[in-house]
């Protein structure tokens, strides 16, 4: 992987005139956003107005209609006002993504591609079975895809959400959504050929209770497959392993790979999944930072936030060598 004394080089020939350039459509950008916004104010304030002369002023039918009519159009204004905002600030979002962001990945490794539209497909995420709640709301973008080194890897941001309904003691429904996952979700061919499920999920439960109860409800995890007991000390005290066959699990998860998770998990200090199924390995990182927006506040003419890409990308990347998935030992 290109080393930090590459990544300052090209920033100063092949990125700054580019960032300069984009940096000028971001102050524009802001002055479109700000003048947008003081015109919704005004024509707030003017409907607000009407609503008042309405009710106090005026009598009978017209009152009733502009206290009733003119809080909708407040709604409908409000409504555009956003619409609005998303839209100026997604061209200028689109055009840097599309001039710079790729220009980075491309950097990292020339075998890489960038889409950032798209995301890993809802059923690449619903196959990997690490999180088991109904997703009702399914987003992502960012979509990193291509081939490091011999192993074909594909990521992106997604964010997954589950709806809630409940009521309260006027017999009113309300309807709320939780986050199920929002995060890096990487995808790569494994080195090894197997059929099963494995899965390596952040043991949650011994780490709360303890290693004789936590390992019962471990056990007793309902809807996951047997529980897979390992010879790893460090390992067991990071993770909990299930796998649809005892014996296949051992093979992928030989020592030195177990090794390598927990270095990884030590490295990224977040909890990390794993689940390795059809062949692939599949790998979700939860994270609250969107990975590659642009700023609109502060200018984009600086090192330290092409750095931060790097950062960002290099770790994600990275998960091929943190695993050693160039291998081919196994004559796969």
């Amino acid at each position: 992987m290109k080393t930090k004394e590459e990544l300052k080089k090209y920033y100063e020939e092949q990125l700054l005139n580019e960032l300069k350039g984009l940096d000028g459509k971001r102050k524009k950008t802001l002055l479109y956003l700000v003048g947008y916004t003081i015109l919704a104010g005004f024509a707030a304030l003017l409907l607000a107005a009407i609503m008042l002369v309405s009710i106090y002023l005026l009598q009978g039918t017209c009152a009733l209609c502009g206290g009733i009519g003119v809080p909708i159009l407040l709604v409908v204004l409000f409504g555009f006002w956003v619409y609005g905002l998303s839209r100026i600030k997604r061209g200028y979002t689109k055009d840097f993504k599309t001039n710079v962001v790729l220009k980075v990945v491309k950097f990292i490794d020339e075998g890489l591609e960038y889409a950032p539209g798209k995301s890993i497909s809802s059923s690449d995420y619903h196959k990997s079975k690490i999180f088991l709640s109904h997703v009702d709301i399914y987003s992502g973008e960012d979509y990193v895809f291509g081939t490091v080194g011999k192993t074909k890897v594909e990521f992106s941001e997604v964010h997954t959400q589950e709806k809630h309904e409940t009521t309260d003691s006027k017999g009113h429904r309300h309807t709320y959504y939780t986050t199920i996952f929002k995060g890096v979700f990487f995808i790569a061919d494994f080195n090894k050929n197997f059929k099963g499920a494995t899965l390596v999920l952040p043991d949650t439960a011994e780490k709360t209770f303890g290693k004789m109860l936590g390992g019962f409800l471990q056990s007793k995890n309902i809807g996951r497959p047997t529980l897979v007991k390992l010879e790893d000390p460090e390992f067991e005290k990071l993770f909990v392993v299930y796998g649809e066959d005892q014996i296949e699990a051992r093979y992928i998860l030989s020592t030195s790979l177990m090794q390598r998770i927990t270095e990884f998990r030590k490295k990224s200090n977040r909890s990390i999944y794993l689940s390795f199924v059809e062949n692939k390995v599949m790998i979700a990182v939860p994270s609250g930072k969107d990975l590659f927006e642009p700023r609109l506040f502060r200018s984009i003419v600086d090192y330290g936030q092409i750095e931060d890409y790097y950062n960002d990308l290099a770790f994600v990347v990275g998960i091929v060598e943190d695993l050693n998935l160039n291998t081919r030992i196994w004559g796969k």
